[in-house]
C-alpha cells in the first residue's frame, strides 16, 4: 500500500501544490488534518493552509491561488482499519463518500467549487480515525499515519524539485 500511495502521490502532485489541513485539532483525531499541514509547514513545505473546521473560509485563497493540485488533509470516516489512509479525487470524494465530512461545507462541495472555478485538481488524503472526541491528541494509529505521510509527502516532493531541477539543467 504505502509503494502504490507513493507512485499515486507522485503522479498527482505535478506544478504548485497546496496543502489544506482539515479538522479539530481538540478532537482527538479529528485534528490529523491539522497536525500533518503543521508538520509539513515545519519541514519547509510552502504553500501549507491550515484551514481547521472551516475549510470553506479559504476558498477565495485556495481559488485564486494559481495552484495546479489541492490537497485536502483530513481524517474521514471509511470503515477500515484506524489509520488506514485514501486518496482520492473530487470526482471520487463526493461520490464513495457523501459524508466524508462534519464540515458545514461537504468537502466534496468544496473540492468542486474549487475545480469548477479555478485550474486547480483537488485530492483528499484522508485518514480513518480511531476516535473523534473531546481529546488535545492523536491515537497512536493516527500519529503513526502521520508521521508515514509526512515521510512520504517530503520525499516526493524532494524528488519532484529534483526531476524539474534536472530538467532545467538539461
Amino acid at each position: 500500500m504505502k509503494h502504490d500511495l507513493r507512485a499515486a502521490l507522485e503522479a498527482a502532485l505535478t506544478g504548485k501544490t497546496g496543502f489544506v489541513g482539515i479538522g479539530n485539532a481538540d478532537r482527538g483525531d479529528d485534528g490529523f488534518g491539522v497536525r500533518l499541514a503543521q508538520a509539513l509547514e515545519a519541514s519547509g513545505v510552502p504553500e501549507v493552509m491550515i484551514a481547521g473546521t472551516v475549510p470553506e473560509s479559504r476558498i477565495t485563497s485556495l481559488i485564486n491561488g494559481g495552484f495546479d493540485n489541492l490537497i485536502f488533509l483530513d481524517a474521514v470516516e471509511t470503515g477500515a482499519d484506524a489509520g488506514s489512509v485514501v486518496f482520492l479525487s473530487a470526482d471520487h470524494i463526493k461520490s464513495r463518500f457523501p459524508q466524508v465530512s462534519t464540515h458545514k461545507i461537504g468537502l466534496g462541495t468544496l473540492a468542486r467549487l474549487i475545480e469548477r472555478e479555478s485550474s486547480a485538481r483537488v485530492w483528499l488524503l484522508g485518514m480513518q480515525p480511531v476516535a473523534l472526541r473531546e481529546h488535545s491528541g492523536l491515537s497512536e494509529a493516527a500519529h503513526t499515519t502521520m508521521e508515514l505521510l509526512q515521510r512520504i509527502l517530503l520525499d516526493v516532493l524532494a524528488r519532484r524539485v529534483q526531476i524539474e531541477a534536472e530538467c532545467i539543467n538539461s
